[in-house]
């Protein structure tokens, strides 16, 4: 055992070692030789071959669950919500009646929607910033795009800090707008492709390009303050990088399943492990997870095969279960939520690992429901402690914590845009692109 163990990590070092082909130590003048020994001292692969988890689990009758407390969110500044990237306990009025709607904001499609200041902000694959005033029902567009890029497809991220807009994108371009005087502060051409959500923290801007590369930004200027690069892919897959922030820590999941924590103040790794399998690790590997959510104790990630409890401080796995989530993951104080790929709704406790119940959504929970099978999932959302999950229609379910159907909502139209909760009221766009506010 011992011998096959060494050999598949003299296996995993030819794959992603530091040679010229991985390029994993490029263009970094800033980490010492003594450094890069250090981190890899601590990397970790995990390797299992479990089949996924099917198993129904009842509740125990007497379970209560402590869920944290509904907050009055008055903010979507970033596009997971807040710096940990989950989704909180939203409160909101439950009327579920239209307060209003808007015009149609772009024939262009549009996914995801950011609130500041009564303002709701997005974009879309034309590669414009759509600026909408609900106080005056009026809007209006930004492209800072020139005609030699017309007819190519933007993939905009988007982070609002005060009055200013910070935007990465597919073609290599970090940019920050004043959407309230309408100007661009400043412009950076970096060449290769923004594959990451946007971070912001101590005036530095995060990102990640498609090199997995992970850039630290002076937000007033735009320019590299700190440059870590880390494994590559040959394969550009629909997954982008993801970034989270506790405190002072900024975790860090790329395309190759590597997992990273950074010091924020100096700017330095921490530790880092690699969530591929053994068995399917190389440089062409194509590897999905869900959006990591941390808290002060724990990372959570959902890879295409696993979902992983990790410490935060090290970075040892806790646990780590045979199931992958469909969509985003909740947390609330120490429970996690989610929706399986094989449509098991799963409530889990992250102290001691437990599932505390497991039932098929669609044969179960929504059996006697109007729906068709397998409706696709928009997201999942815990709102006045309960458990809203929405779909790709105008289907809205609502479900107590123990995972019980309370209420079947028809909503006014069907969701296109990732659905947020601000002042107590429901916001997304429908499928023409118009704002709808419910309350």
């Amino acid at each position: 055992m011992k011998f096959a163990n060494i050999l598949i990590f003299l296996l995993f070092i030819q794959n992603c070692s530091f040679d010229n082909k991985t390029g994993i130590w490029e263009e970094n003048d800033n980490i010492s030789n003594t450094e890069k020994q250090e981190v890899f001292k601590d990397f970790k692969t995990l390797s299992s071959h479990n089949d996924p988890f099917e198993k129904i689990i009842n509740i125990k009758k007497n379970f209560k669950f402590k869920l944290s407390t509904p907050i009055q969110n008055l903010s979507w500044k970033q596009t997971f919500f807040n710096q940990e990237n989950n989704l909180s306990n939203f409160k909101y009025n439950n009327l579920n009646q239209v307060h209003f709607k808007s015009k149609k904001l772009s024939k262009k499609k549009i996914s995801k929607i950011l609130y500041s200041d009564d303002f709701i902000i997005t974009s879309d694959t034309k590669g414009d910033l759509i600026i909408y005033s609900i106080a005056n029902e009026n809007s209006y567009k930004f492209n800072f795009y020139r005609k030699k890029y017309k007819n190519l497809r933007k993939d905009l991220n988007l982070i609002v800090k005060g009055d200013v807009i910070y935007v990465s994108d597919n073609i290599g371009y970090l940019y920050a707008f004043d959407f309230k005087r309408k100007k661009i502060l400043w412009a950076k051409n970096y060449k290769i492709p923004f594959r990451s959500n946007l971070k912001i923290f101590n005036n530095k801007i995060a990102a990640s390009n498609q090199n997995n590369n992970l850039y630290f930004f002076d937000i007033k200027t735009g320019e590299i303050l700190r440059l870590i690069p880390t494994d590559q892919t040959l394969v550009v897959n629909k997954f982008k990088s993801s970034m989270s922030i506790n405190k002072n820590i900024l975790f860090y999941l790329n395309t190759y399943g590597s997992l990273y924590s950074v010091n924020l103040e100096s700017l330095r790794v921490n530790w880092f492990l690699n969530l591929n399998s053994f068995s399917k690790i190389n440089s062409s590997k194509i590897f999905s997870a869900s959006q990591i959510i941390n808290n002060n104790k724990n990372i959570i990630v959902s890879t295409d095969q696993f979902t992983y409890i990790i410490d935060s401080k090290n970075g040892n796995i806790k646990n780590k279960i045979n199931f992958s989530s469909k969509k985003n993951l909740v947390m609330s104080n120490n429970y996690l939520f989610l929706i399986t790929k094989n449509n098991l709704l799963i409530a889990m406790n992250l102290e001691n690992g437990k599932i505390i119940y497991s039932y098929n959504l669609y044969k179960t929970v929504l059996k006697s429901s109007k729906l068709k099978k397998e409706t696709d999932i928009k997201k999942l959302l815990l709102v006045n402690n309960f458990l809203y999950i929405f779909f790709n229609n105008s289907k809205l379910f609502k479900l107590n914590a123990r995972g019980e159907k309370m209420e079947e909502i028809e909503l006014p139209s069907s969701i296109s845009s990732q659905p947020i909760f601000v002042n107590e009221y429901l916001l997304y766009l429908d499928k023409k692109n118009k704002l709808i506010i419910l309350n």
